[in-house]
């Protein structure tokens, strides 16, 4: 068999066998309700509003009209709660950075203390009270 008979072989194969499926699925769907289905169209006419309705609701708000005072106090809610955590978080983030700061800054003390100690331990002489600047001079 050459491969365009085998090609042509599939093709006619494929076209039944969709032809087939195609009718099959078309006998298997019914149009009887079952009565669970028939149960639920109640349940559709609570979900889905009627046509009308639906146009009345999208004709009431477009963009131009004013927003009701619950949104408008809703929406300010809202901004309120947002830039309160927003001044909550910088507050913390400045908080970190103060002590941060202030822990380097007490470490170079410390480390300027003990310098300076080290300094008047080395040079005091014996005569005078151990400072800085309180040498004699010859």
């Amino acid at each position: 068999m050459t491969w365009r008979q085998f090609f042509v072989l599939s093709c006619l194969s494929a076209t039944v066998l969709l032809s087939l499926l195609q009718d099959g699925a078309a006998v298997s769907v019914g149009t009887q309700l079952t009565a669970v289905e028939e149960d639920q169209g109640g349940a559709k006419q609570e979900i889905f509003a009627q046509a009308s309705d639906a146009s009345n609701f999208l004709k009431k708000r477009d963009k131009r009209s004013s927003k009701s005072q619950d949104e408008v106090n809703a929406e300010n809610r809202q901004k309120l709660w947002a830039d309160e955590l927003r001044r909550e978080y910088y507050e913390e983030q400045r908080n970190e950075f103060e002590n941060f700061v202030e822990e380097q800054n007490d470490e170079q003390e410390e480390r300027s203390r003990e310098a300076i100690e080290q300094w008047r331990q080395w040079h005091y002489d014996g005569l005078y009270p151990p400072y800085l600047y309180n040498r004699h001079h010859i």
